[in-house]
């Protein structure tokens, strides 16, 4: 299947991040961390957001140099200096990573894109110089790894054409014409088919490379809806006159604003007919027009709209009887009761209670349009489908730890899945999909078992495992491939057959 930009839908590319670890760690892999040593020309491209240091680093700017934040409309000028390690200092002594945060600091409130704020004395923005590396990045690319290489081979773009195609989107944005894709078509360019977090961490440090976002944002709405690319906003003030506190970042690695990781977590959005369109009847329609709308379409309610974003209400068969049987001769607008409103990029855990009292909620889309309806089977039924694939990893984690911890002592298996004993593994019960997978990738290790299997094909399928399990812990909205369930099911009674 081929998209209307030539470009592959492809299964999910592995990013050759290390991926960040949390309640819900991402499990890694001695692949992952070779693969994330890579060399100045080519990081950049591999879902990390340029910095300052990154320009210190390429001889684009040097230790020392001022950079100038002018602001001739409000008359006021600001000046920082580049010091070692990237980071800005302020003449109050304040040092700043992030040209954003800089740039808050030095005005004192509100929000800016420090990338087309700070200057060199010549006027070259940061931005420029930032282009300038990319560019450099984009045509000198890393040599496919394990990790980005898609399992079913799948075509996908090359980073020098995904730059130039980003650059064009950066054009169009800047002309008020914004190039206009759905979120699937988008990843392809990333040789994706699914949000998983390293895919969207990367996707959104491209786009934020090149001054872009998406809206609504890409991991906001669900698989199929369309999104445009738009410049970000450069210059935002704090209007009414109050102070906005700015802290200078921590001095650990990765600290600034400009890096922020993507947001864990589904929202209203990632559901379909959230952002599906909607039936509605203005103020002034008759019982008849509202019933006949909700019989033939099997509709519980029915919103009532003065225009796209005025709500005016909604009347359900419940609303309907009550205002009848109060007065037979009751106009229809006696029908119509309150509704529950929320933003598409609320998260959706957070409306179980409304949708638990009202049964559905109304959803405004980015332009404050109604555009949708959430109902609380819509909901059941996102949660229910990350249910199964749940359970079911949690007892295949189960069954293949008892059969390690059977067979093997434990320095036997923190040898080889930490054989420098940074993370503490004290049982059986510490070890992870990710630490299985070094033991039996171990040919003596392997043999141990005495299994009559080949120790690649099944190993193969356990990093698939192990790829599910990521994905259901970072709750990656967009459904799992459709042999998943059936391949973890298959490991399950493999288990159960040779486990003893």
């Amino acid at each position: 299947m081929r998209f209307a930009t030539g470009l592959p839908v492809a299964r999910e590319a592995r990013s050759s991040v290390a991926p960040m670890r949390w309640a819900g760690m991402t499990e890694p892999t001695t692949e992952t961390a070779t693969a994330s040593t890579t060399t100045r020309n080519t990081y950049l491209l591999d879902g990390r957001r340029a910095t300052v240091a990154d320009l210190l680093n390429a001889g684009l700017i040097k230790e020392g140099d001022e950079l100038v934040f002018d602001r001739p409309r409000v008359g006021s000028k600001h000046t920082a200096r580049v010091i070692p390690d990237g980071r800005f200092e302020l003449p109050d002594g304040q040092t700043f990573r992030s040209p954003s945060q800089a740039a808050a600091a030095a005005v004192g409130a509100g929000s800016f894109d420090g990338w087309h704020a700070w200057a060199l004395p010549d006027g070259t923005m940061l931005d420029d110089l930032r282009q300038r590396l990319l560019d450099m990045a984009a045509a000198n690319p890393a040599p496919p790894t394990s990790l980005a290489t898609d399992r079913n081979d799948v075509e996908q773009p090359a980073p020098l054409e995904r730059h130039a195609w980003l650059k064009q989107a950066r054009e169009l944005a800047a002309e008020g014409n914004p190039r206009t894709l759905s979120v699937r078509e988008l990843l392809g360019w990333w040789g994706a088919r699914r949000r998983g977090y390293l895919i969207t961490r990367q996707v959104g440090a491209d786009l934020a490379n090149h001054s872009l976002v998406t809206s609504p944002g890409f991991d906001k709405v669900y698989l199929d809806a369309t999104v445009q690319l738009i410049g970000v906003a450069q210059d935002i003030e704090i209007q009414d006159g109050s102070q906005q506190t700015v802290s200078p970042v921590s001095e650990t690695p990765g600290g600034g604003g400009d890096d922020d990781a993507p947001e864990v977590g589904l929202t209203v959005g990632n559901l379909p007919s959230a952002l599906g369109g909607i039936s509605s009847v203005s103020p002034s329609a008759t019982f008849e027009e509202a019933i006949t709308l909700m019989a033939i379409n099997d509709f519980s309610q029915l919103p009532v709209l003065a225009g796209p974003r005025s709500l005016r209400g909604v009347v359900t068969w419940k609303s309907i009887a009550r205002a009848r049987h109060a007065n037979s001769d009751a106009a229809f607008a006696q029908a119509i009761v309150p509704a529950q409103e929320v933003s598409f990029d609320h998260d959706l855990i957070d409306i179980l209670p409304v949708l638990a009292d009202c049964d559905f909620v109304l959803v405004r889309d980015q332009t404050n349009c109604v555009a949708g309806i959430v109902t609380a089977s819509d909901v059941a039924g996102a949660y229910g489908f990350l249910a199964t694939p749940f359970f079911l990893v949690g007892e295949f984690d189960q069954r293949l730890r008892g059969i390690i911890a059977n067979r093997f002592a434990l320095t036997e298996t923190t040898d080889l899945c930490d054989p420098e004993g940074s993370r503490g593994i004290t049982s059986f019960d510490d070890m992870s999909i990710g630490d299985y997978l070094q033991v039996l990738r171990n040919k003596a290790a392997w043999q141990k078992l005495g299994w009559p299997l080949d120790r690649k094909i099944f190993t193969g399928r356990l990093d698939e495992i192990r790829e599910i399990r990521n994905d259901l812990m970072h709750f990656n909205p967009d459904p799992l491939p459709e042999d998943a369930v059936q391949n973890i099911r298959h490991m399950i009674n493999l288990l159960r057959e040779y486990g003893g």
